[in-house]
């Protein structure tokens, strides 16, 4: 038998009278509530990923609560105890914070301290199994998964379309953002096709001076043009056998465009200065950061081209439409930063998690990244300020105003971090952030906030 998740809070205390005044306090608070005469037991019924806190008193009879400190930590040393003391416990207790005791309490203590010493475990709780989360659906996921990181509904479908796209021969248009992946979406498409044996060329169109774009592209022939001593074979050429993967395409001149066209339709590639037709067997995938549609319209792109390349399209969805892929990506390059660098990962607090979530990521994959890399080095979680509707994308520990502001102006991103969690109630809301349903319904309509079952949830969650 274990026990059940709904309980927040398992109470041990050998003393009847005392072990229901404390159930009583946290009863009230909203809180469900476990209460035990013994502790001897309670390890071998709670599961790793249990929810909740434990909250033991020290003297008891049987096992005491030092004794369940080591049995529960030997099976999770991130459960929260926090431990009740006699007057002459406290060194006792003192021990007991230097084994892993999250908390303790001397008798006689108001309820007040309790609950906020709940309340706090409680919410460290939960960023512990979300970061566990996080790290679990990281390290459970197949080869393509690992190189496009997300489980949003945009990122599902995107995968879905690579798998069907990969073993085909068709030619690939990619668009999406700066910083959005493209290169990482042509690799995969390589790397899961048939031709993953055979090499992969790169090439960036925009950083090609128009001097050598043709000859980088296409090859030339010795004495083709002044400076050409020696025969050169270009990137198409080079490709052969494999993928040649040509980014922001829209900044190729209309002339380049004419022999890319070409070497589309006829799969031949002939060099600079050479009369010989040189047959290649190469997959393009293109990409391209802006609307090609409209290029062409303006007869900035060749529409003939656009056509032929359009037959496969891929967009990438940008960050800003991904949701909670935002804290799973940063998750992932925060630890392959830490273990680059040789540090311990860090976890990421409640407000920067709330930061991350409303930041609107203008750089996209890249800037996270970056972000990420800086956070693993211990540096300020600083993001630029570019939210939308006003709101502050400055990091919590340095928000600006008085103390009243700092808090209110926490308390708002710690909601609408929950708020961009899946919940199907208010209550469940309300547990997730350990605080009673008419608190939060009154929190929301002060901060302005909207759960998104409904305005503010049912009638019935906020009786």
């Amino acid at each position: 038998m274990t026990i059940e998740n709904r309980i927040q809070v398992v109470l041990i205390d050998d003393d009847p009278h005392l072990r229901q005044a404390l159930s009583q306090t946290l009863d009230l608070a909203g809180l469900k509530i476990l209460p035990l005469a013994e502790a001897k037991g309670l390890a071998a019924q709670l599961e790793r990923d249990w929810p909740g806190v434990v909250v033991s008193d020290i003297r008891m009879p049987g096992m005491d609560g030092l004794e369940l400190l080591t049995e529960l930590h030997a099976q999770d040393p991130e459960l929260p105890v926090l431990l009740i003391t006699g007057h002459g416990d406290v060194p006792l207790a003192v021990q007991a914070m230097r084994a892993g005791a999250y908390d303790f309490l001397e008798k006689p203590f108001a309820s007040d301290a309790l609950l906020d010493s709940v309340r706090r475990a409680l919410a460290l709780r939960r960023l512990v199994l979300d970061n566990r989360s996080l790290r679990l659906a990281l390290s459970d996921r197949n080869e393509l998964s690992t190189r496009l990181v997300g489980q949003s509904a945009p990122m599902l479908r995107l995968r879905e379309q690579i798998g069907a796209l990969a073993a085909t021969k068709a030619d690939v248009l990619i668009l999406g953002e700066t910083g959005a992946g493209k290169e990482v979406v042509a690799r995969a498409l390589h790397d899961l096709s048939n031709r993953r044996n055979g090499p992969f060329v790169a090439i960036n169109a925009g950083a090609l001076a128009e001097s050598v774009v043709e000859s980088e592209l296409f090859g030339h022939e010795p004495g083709a043009f002044t400076g050409a001593q020696k025969r050169r074979i270009g990137k198409f050429e080079f490709a052969n056998g494999g993928t040649l993967f040509l980014d922001e395409i829209e900044s190729m001149s209309l002339d380049v465009q004419v022999k890319l066209l070409r070497l589309l339709q006829e799969r031949v590639v002939e060099r600079l200065g050479g009369n010989q037709l040189i047959p290649l067997d190469i997959r393009i995938i293109a990409a391209t950061k802006e609307d090609l549609r409209q290029s062409a319209d303006q007869g900035r792109f060749r529409a003939d081209l656009y056509y032929r390349l359009n037959v496969a399209p891929l967009r990438i969805p940008p960050l800003r439409e991904r949701g909670e892929d935002a804290l799973m990506l940063f998750q992932h390059f925060a630890d392959e930063a830490s273990a680059r660098h040789g540090l311990p990962p860090h976890e990421l607090q409640p407000g920067q998690r709330a930061l991350l979530l409303r930041h609107t990521w203008p750089g996209n994959v890249r800037e996270l990244q970056n972000a990420a890399e800086r956070f693993a080095l211990g540096l300020e979680l600083a993001l630029d300020n570019n939210t939308p509707d006003g709101a502050s994308s400055t990091p919590v520990e340095g928000v600006s105003g008085g103390l009243s502001e700092q808090v209110e102006n926490f308390e708002k991103s710690l909601i609408a971090a929950e708020l961009a969690r899946s919940h199907s109630s208010v209550r469940s809301l309300a547990e997730a952030l350990g605080i009673p349903r008419k608190t939060l319904h009154d929190k929301l309509r002060k901060h302005g906030l909207n759960f998104a079952g409904g305005a503010s949830g049912t009638s019935d969650d906020l009786d």
